[in-house]
């Protein structure tokens, strides 16, 4: 089947597994971020949650349950095809079917980075058990390349707030409370990932110009939030009449539109900054270190000023403290 070709980027109505053998060649994807089918009967969610579905896009494909552990083993083999070496998946999953996704990764190559919550308010009432509000993240890399983490890309790691915490540790933290994005009267997806989610995964995980591929497209927020920050993409979606309901808004959107609302982090260079240590400044460090002491400071106040006085990162002085 031929694309749509949307901004550069290629959408195909097809099923991933054998659209993903056919069209995207081994070693080929810089990102993956995919919210594949949960196998919750998610085709009647409203008969039991009480949805209002009448904006929702019909056609949602739900997976049996009996199908789920091989459809799991199927699709992660064709990401861990795709993906470069270095490259990265995320995989945001409940937890019902959580088990046969994390046996398919065992599987194959991939090695686990983090396994995040992603914390949001969820809007169902329950009166005998505790609240669900939580997904899974599962962020993996293919070995055997360099992968992308951009560690200061929302908040440099000498910002501090007013009560003096690091505000790139908080960002970093694996759990992420981010609520979902509600849409009274709009249409929408089954289940659509929020923007805010999507942009903090795009901006640690890749850069402009990257290959990022949705492998079930859905909502095509995927996409949408990619175009925004100038990745290229590549995607598919098996249901009809959510492919072509959604690929038309594609063509309103600006790329790299979202750039320009981006945080500028305050990234600050040491002059020093990757750079050996000399056994002459090791020593001097150690005297200087000394001498602070000798005064009363306090360690964390010591290594504020070490820092200074010799243009290195904070870790690099706790690293060579501990040589000393």
């Amino acid at each position: 089947m031929e694309p749509v070709i949307v901004h550069g980027g290629l959408f195909y109505n097809e099923d991933c597994i054998s659209g993903a053998r056919e069209h995207l060649q081994d070693n080929s994807v810089d990102l993956i971020i995919t919210d594949p089918p949960y196998g919750i009967r998610g085709d009647t969610l409203h008969q039991h949650y009480n949805r209002d579905e009448r904006c929702v896009i019909p056609g949602y494909v739900e997976i049996p349950d009996h199908e789920y552990a091989d459809f799991s083993v199927r699709w992660i083999r064709e990401a861990e095809r795709v993906l470069r070496p270095g490259g990265s998946l995320y995989i945001v999953s409940g937890y019902t079917n959580l088990y046969h996704i994390l046996h398919a990764l065992k599987q194959t190559c991939l090695q686990e980075v983090n396994h995040c919550i992603w914390k949001f308010r969820f809007g169902v009432f329950t009166r005998r058990k505790y609240v669900s509000s939580h997904y899974h993240i599962l962020f993996y890399e293919k070995p055997g390349g360099r992968r992308v983490f951009n560690t200061e890309c929302r908040y440099g790691l000498s910002e501090k707030t007013d009560d003096g915490r690091s505000p790139n540790t908080s960002d970093r933290e694996d759990v992420w409370a981010i609520n979902r994005e509600y849409k009274p009267g709009q249409q929408k997806n089954k289940n659509e990932l929020p923007r805010a989610l999507l942009v903090k995964m795009l901006q640690y995980s890749s850069n402009e110009g990257d290959l990022v591929c949705d492998l079930f497209l859905g909502g095509f927020s995927t996409a949408e939030v990619a175009i925004g920050l100038n990745r290229r993409v590549i995607g598919f979606e098996v249901s009809e009449e959510i492919f072509f309901t959604k690929i038309h808004k594609l063509g309103q959107l600006k790329p790299g539109g979202l750039l320009d609302n981006l945080r500028s982090p305050l990234v600050r260079r040491n002059k020093n900054e990757g750079q050996k240590w000399t056994a002459r400044e090791r020593a001097a460090l150690a005297s200087r270190y000394a001498a602070l002491r000798a005064r009363g400071r306090q360690r964390k106040e010591i290594v504020a000023v070490l820092c200074e006085e010799f243009g290195r990162g904070r870790f690099s002085i706790e690293k060579a403290l501990q040589k000393r």
